[in-house]
């Protein structure tokens, strides 16, 4: 490779690594999710713009933590296990909308169980009414930050009150 070349490659990582920093920094959006407090918040620009009770993992199948990215929007999905498949409706325990995240088998999504929001109930991903995640769907993106978080901490005081 010339050093033209390697040039020329070199602006265009430059380039591209500015472009994705610019794409969040333009957004500012984020999901943050409290498991002790089973709530999530959309944050938009550092301001809390919505905050949604949710249900989140059970004990022998909690929720991961840490900092994800949407990576798909799915509205009416159809829920896949082995062995079953169910399309969209009202026995669909997916619900309306699918956040999915990447990491493979997680997401925000609706539910079929409205009765299960605020408690320590799904297989791990974040739960929601189905009008709650039908807003949130029209509110976020692809690429869009997701931070799940396992203990309470000042930022979360700061998004849902309390200690």
């Amino acid at each position: 490779m010339s050093e033209t070349d390697m040039r020329h490659m070199v602006a265009w990582i430059v380039a591209m690594t500015a472009a994705e920093a610019l794409a969040e920094e333009t957004t500012g959006r984020r999901i943050v999710v409290s498991l002790p407090d089973r709530k999530a918040a959309l944050v938009q620009d550092g301001a809390v713009v919505k905050v949604y009770a949710v249900a989140v993992g059970a004990s022998r199948s909690p929720s991961p933590t840490g900092t994800f990215q949407i990576v798909n929007r799915i509205p009416r999905p159809t829920y896949y296990a082995p062995g079953v498949v169910i399309p969209p409706g009202r026995s669909n325990p997916l619900g309306t909308r699918w956040l999915g995240l990447d990491r493979k088998g997680y997401g925000i999504h609706g539910t079929n169980q409205p009765r299960s929001i605020g408690r320590r109930a799904s297989h791990g991903c974040i739960r929601m009414r189905n009008r709650d995640v039908e807003e949130l769907f029209e509110r976020v993106s692809v690429g869009d930050v997701v931070e799940l978080y396992g203990e309470r901490n000042p930022q979360l005081a700061g998004i849902f009150g309390g200690q």
